[in-house]
């Protein structure tokens, strides 16, 4: 009967051990179904003797008993949360009261704030690293006590093929397997639905890892220092493919541990180390340590600043030097002055190419005027310009005609010195034409076509042609199109303008153009060639309904100042 007794016991106690877990490092999310247990063999007890279960915070340094409440509830060896919430991390103990008084057990309890646009934590996951090619099985560590509660397994935040068991099994792994993995549990209470998740990155390798020691990257050093100076000394820790959570590393000095980095620089000692942080490249983990000196004293050289890595009773060390250097820093004016002569120089150079692009045509005429520049001396030419213009009778052509006969030559002659050759006006009748236009054209250092849509006839195709094959193919002469008409198609002209480049087209904008200093004429004479000019201080109004020169300005757009 007493075996029968003590055997009962004994599977009674083995079945409460398996519902409670031993977890090493305790962390939670914010809104999950979370419990502390403690075996009850833990319990000192006779079968005799009546004790009770105390469960205890420590707020502000001391102990307080927990009470119930609709959330957190406590049943003998179990503290539920009913959900955690982030105020709930903290120390907790439970404790055995009867003829003896001792503490059970002690836990850190770590609640983390819940990532609002994933399904996981980054800080709330474990990594499992596996070889392609074998057999692995995910687990869903168990925090409910109920077997139906619903379990959902999901890969990179999405569903994964709709699996519901508590393990999830791979029989043979690929690279393509790699992952991180969410498995929720969901648990009805009191009419309410709860969760609890477990997340696990799974890192299928093709090869396995080598062989790797923790140690710390780099070795002793040496740093070249001033006097006054500030340094951040760095030290960082390979751990290897996995985080180990009991990995250490500090830095220590005149046998003594330096003071922690309150962030505020005011209010920091001279010499102070940062809190670890920990990083991962690939799949390989490092934690990093920095030692920050603010300033560099006499008897901070030479002197040795030690960084020591511990973790499985394993450990490694490298030494710093500061050494006093050669080089002196330059002075704070002068950096000063530097660093601003650098941010203004590339924004006055910017500024001065895009004035030289907006105003180039104003600033090669000025240009050419303060320096009589002339193209023109001895080229064995005799004309600037040889007009070409629509030249049969008809309405269209009238206002075309008056300006290659009349305002162009007045402008670019009287004003400006130009001679132009225009065939009505210079060529005597009873030459053969097509010879005398090749002649005059090939006599002129310029072909001026005033394009219009009814521009292409008889008489001046040859002028167009002949033009275009001395500028495309002898590159004897340059042609310069005015576009006197709006043209929305150029499909009317030969194919072998479209070669030249639009630069050389000018348009007329009627009473915007006239004016001598006008842009239409400052492009034209930008485009002809560099020739000392006369000045002229009387200025011309064209009055086109007189067809002759008069006092009053034709559209008002004249100017009566000094002409250059």
């Amino acid at each position: 009967m007493n075996l029968m007794f003590f055997l009962l016991i004994f599977i009674t106690e083995t079945a409460t051990e398996k519902l409670c877990p031993l977890r090493a490092s305790i962390d939670v999310l914010e809104g999950e179904y979370f419990y502390l247990c403690f075996p009850e063999s833990k319990l000192q007890h006779s079968w005799k003797e009546e004790y009770t279960i105390n469960w205890y915070k420590e707020i502000a340094g001391r102990q307080k008993r927990i009470n119930e409440t609709h959330r957190i509830v406590s049943q003998m060896n179990f503290l539920e949360f009913w959900p955690a919430e982030l105020g709930d991390s903290g120390n907790y103990f439970v404790t055995q009261s009867g003829k003896q008084n001792f503490t059970i057990q002690k836990w850190t309890l770590n609640v983390l704030e819940r990532n609002r646009s994933s399904c996981f934590n980054q800080n709330h996951l474990t990594t499992e690293i596996q070889n392609a090619g074998t057999g692995h099985s995910l687990k869903c560590n168990d925090l409910s006590v109920n077997e139906n509660d619903s379990i959902t397994w999901y890969k990179d935040c999405k569903n994964y093929e709709n699996e519901r068991g508590r393990e999830l099994d791979f029989k043979t792994l690929s690279v393509q397997h790699s992952g991180i993995y969410t498995c929720k549990i969901s648990i009805s209470h009191e009419g309410k639905l709860y969760h609890s998740t477990n997340t696990i990155r799974l890192v299928v390798e093709e090869d396995a890892p080598e062989t790797v020691t923790l140690e710390i990257v780099g070795r002793n050093e040496e740093i070249q220092t001033e006097i006054g100076k500030e340094e951040t000394l760095n030290c960082t820790g390979f751990l290897g493919y996995y985080i180990q959570e009991d990995a250490n590393l500090y830095w220590w000095f005149n046998d003594t541990f330096p003071k922690k980095c309150s962030g505020i620089p005011e209010a920091d000692p001279p010499i102070c180390e940062e809190d670890l942080k920990k990083s991962h490249l690939g799949n390989k983990f490092y934690i990093t340590r920095l030692l920050r000196i603010k300033k560099v004293r006499e008897e901070d050289l030479n002197h040795n600043f030690t960084c020591t890595l511990q973790a499985d009773e394993i450990m490694h060390i490298k030494v710093v030097k500061l050494k006093k250097g050669n080089t002196r820093d330059l002075p704070m004016h002068i950096f000063t002055t530097g660093m601003i002569l650098a941010v203004l120089f590339p924004c006055v150079v910017l500024a001065v190419v895009v004035v030289c692009v907006i105003f180039r045509v104003d600033l090669v005429l000025f240009y050419r005027n303060i320096s009589q520049r002339d193209d023109t001396a001895g080229d064995g030419k005799e004309y600037d310009a040889f007009v070409s213009y629509l030249k049969d009778c008809v309405s269209t052509s009238k206002e075309e005609r008056e300006f290659a006969l009349r305002i162009l030559p007045m402008i670019l002659e009287e004003n400006f010195g130009y001679k132009l050759c225009i065939f009505e006006r210079d060529v005597s009748p009873g030459g053969a034409v097509v010879d005398d236009i090749h002649s005059f054209i090939d006599k002129s250092r310029r072909l001026i076509i005033i394009l219009s849509q009814n521009y292409i006839s008889d008489r001046v195709i040859y002028e167009l042609e002949s033009g275009l094959h001395k500028a495309l193919v002898e590159r004897k002469t340059k042609i310069i199109l005015i576009e006197y008409m709006p043209i929305s198609d150029y499909n009317f002209l030969p194919e072998s303008l479209s070669l030249l480049p639009s630069k050389r087209i000018v348009k007329w904008k009627k009473d915007k153009s006239l004016p001598v200093n006008s842009r239409f004429w400052k492009n034209l004479r930008y485009l002809m060639p560099a020739k000392p000019t006369k000045s002229n201080t009387k200025g011309h109004c064209l009055n086109l309904d007189r067809g002759s020169e008069g006092t009053q300005p034709w559209g008002g757009g004249c100017d009566f100042n000094t002409v250059i």
